[in-house]
């Protein structure tokens, strides 16, 4: 691709009033209006002072913000160009925002989490975002270490991650991500928690588990609900939580000597093979693996203690290879690698040990947060920090049901792919009848994905 000769470009001036360079914001903000995001915010967030006047169009407008790829108080100010005037009301500048988000105390974050999941229950009554929750609902839940470089922001400190295989401590915010999907859509977010860098994975986990369930079953999630997770939170308190909310869970172990020995105790017989859809990265052998052998026996998890319980322990086993080993020579015992799921799952062997797989699907979603609002964490204050995460899963939530209203591939395709092909789309104004229409680039790739979300969410006959 080449720059036309015949006409070159020799000037650019900044001075068309009715251009807006993400068009997509209409269809996108007037579907959080028709599910009361507004409301939700103004009925439950209370803030002292001027500076927390109107929460509700200063929350819209970082959201509005996020949904266009801000990823920064600055990046805000995407809100306020061109012919943005002309959509919006309300619309303020980034200083103000900052300002607004730095009044809240851990108080007030509640109460805009709180605004956050009304938002979703309204949006899943709009849009199937849990198509399926009928039979099968998942809330997943995960955390992951955001790295800052200001020292002096509160809150922050240094947490393990791993990067590139190696275990490392860095500086920076612990957030906890809860999610809720089923096995016919993706996920949406249903709670967020922001933590110092040095936070326990599990600390605030059971409360935050106890929230999404709730939030599942206000989406329609009247159908079996299972509770994922990865080993560092195999609590009691967690599973104590899915006992009393009379929901599953499916928790990855810890292999130690007493799981270690429930594994060895599992007849040859016993065991099942299976293949992986796709070849999976088993980092402490550095190969690829594609099959595996599964079994499961009954464990008792804490036991001697009030909180014990008995259920099922399904175990996958690779065989560990000795790279070492000498051509020809066979190995005297087989060696392998286990890997153990507690769970009361209600479902075959086979299906119970698949879907817990399926866990990793929230290490998509944070990737999504990571390339979106999250790419950085921007105040110095922890509870400004902990807003714009708020706000981030809204936008999130948003995303998600803009993708099922733009039908086909949207609906499972990632955020920054919506925010790409429907969002961020340029559109001259032109002002007929005191109506406002739309003129998009002509021959769009992704023009029928906008134009499904726009006739969905349309208020008036165009």
């Amino acid at each position: 691709m080449r720059l036309h000769n015949d006409a070159p470009v020799v000037r650019a001036t900044f001075d068309d009033p009715n251009l807006v360079s993400c068009a997509g914001l209409v269809p996108v903000m007037r579907l959080a209006g028709e599910v009361g995001l507004h409301d939700a915010v103004t009925d439950r967030v209370r803030l002292p002072g001027d500076t927390g006047s109107n929460p509700a169009g200063k929350v819209a407008t970082i959201v509005a913000g996020m949904l266009a790829g801000a990823d920064s108080i600055d990046d805000l100010n995407i809100a306020r160009h061109g012919g943005m005037p002309s959509l919006f009301t309300g619309v303020y500048a980034p200083s103000t925002l900052g300002s607004f988000m730095r009044t809240f105390t851990h108080g007030h974050v509640r109460q805009l989490q709180a605004a956050a999941r009304d938002t979703l229950v309204a949006l899943a009554c709009r849009v199937p975002l849990l198509d399926g929750a009928d039979v099968l609902t998942f809330v997943d839940i995960d955390s992951m270490l955001r790295r800052v470089y200001g020292k002096q922001k509160q809150g922050i400190g240094f947490g393990h991650a791993k990067v590139g295989g190696y275990n490392v401590y860095l500086r920076g915010y612990n957030p906890l991500i809860t999610t809720l999907s089923t096995p016919l859509s993706a996920p949406v977010i249903a709670a967020t928690r922001l933590r110092a860098g040095n936070a326990g994975s599990a600390r605030g986990a059971a409360s935050q588990i106890a929230e999404a369930i709730t939030t599942a079953r206000a989406c329609g999630a009247t159908g079996e609900i299972v509770v994922r997770a990865d080993s560092a939170f195999y609590t009691k308190t967690i599973i104590g939580t899915c006992r009393r909310r009379k929901v599953r869970f499916s928790v990855t172990t810890r292999i130690d000597a007493k799981i270690r020995t429930a594994c060895d105790s599992i007849a040859e017989s016993e065991w099942i093979d299976i293949q992986y859809p796709q070849a999976v990265f088993d980092e402490d052998t550095g190969r690829w693996i594609s099959d595996a052998q599964i079994a499961e026996t009954t464990y008792t998890a804490f036991a001697g203690i009030r909180h014990q319980v008995s259920a099922r322990l399904i175990v996958r086993r690779i065989r560990r290879d000795d790279p070492a080993q000498i051509p020809g020579q066979g190995e005297l015992v087989a060696q392998y690698r286990y890997h153990a799921v507690f769970t009361d799952s209600p479902y075959t062997l086979v299906q119970a040990e698949a879907q817990h797989r399926g866990h990793a699907i929230i290490e998509q979603v944070n990737a999504d947060l990571i390339a979106g609002a999250l790419a950085h964490l921007p105040s110095g204050k922890f509870s400004a920090n902990d807003v714009w995460l708020a706000c981030a899963t809204i936008a999130h939530n948003l995303t998600r049901a803009a993708g099922h209203l733009a039908a086909g591939a949207y609906r499972t395709a990632r955020p920054a792919t919506i925010r790409t092909r429907i969002i961020n789309v340029a559109a001259r104004l032109a002002h007929r009848a005191r109506t406002i229409h739309l003129h998009l680039p002509e021959q769009w790739p992704w023009q029928t994905g906008f134009d499904n979300l726009f006739t969905a969410v349309a208020t008036t006959p165009g």
